[in-house]
């Protein structure tokens, strides 16, 4: 079996778990034994990671520790054109990548008991992001 679809999220700068919004949109997961899910963001401005989902500080400090690893501002970044966050932005979503895939066992996401989807976003007025997710299975 193989199913697509796509989700439009739109999220304020940071780092948002979006675990239940992916399941909601996507909900022939329970319908597999076994399987796995592809999440693709199509955007070079925001990106996807696996991490931590119960302690919010870990949002926070992702978003600190990337603004402190890829800095805005007059950093020598000839991409300037579309704002001081654009080509940050890009590097940040090159560094943290542009999908996941998580394993489906007995209808259910196969994520360790403290792991999310988190949805990265690098700009200040990133808007609407579209996730393509496809889902493979029996």
């Amino acid at each position: 079996m193989w199913i697509q679809r796509e989700i439009e999220l739109a999220r304020p700068r940071g780092f948002h778990l979006v675990t239940e919004a992916v399941c909601e949109a996507m909900p022939d997961i329970a319908e597999l034994r076994v399987g796995l899910l592809h999440v693709f963001m199509r955007h070079t401005s925001a990106s996807l990671t696996i991490n931590e989902n119960a302690d919010p500080s870990v949002r926070a400090d992702y978003e600190t520790s990337m603004n402190r690893l890829v800095p805005e501002g007059p950093a020598g970044y000839t991409h300037t054109i579309e704002g001081p966050d654009d080509m940050p932005a890009h590097i940040k979503a090159s560094l943290m990548g542009a999908s996941v895939q998580i394993p489906i066992t007995e209808g259910r996401l196969n994520l360790g008991t403290w792991q999310g989807i988190y949805f990265c976003e690098h700009r200040d007025r990133g808007g609407p992001r579209t996730l393509v997710m496809t889902l493979q299975g029996e």
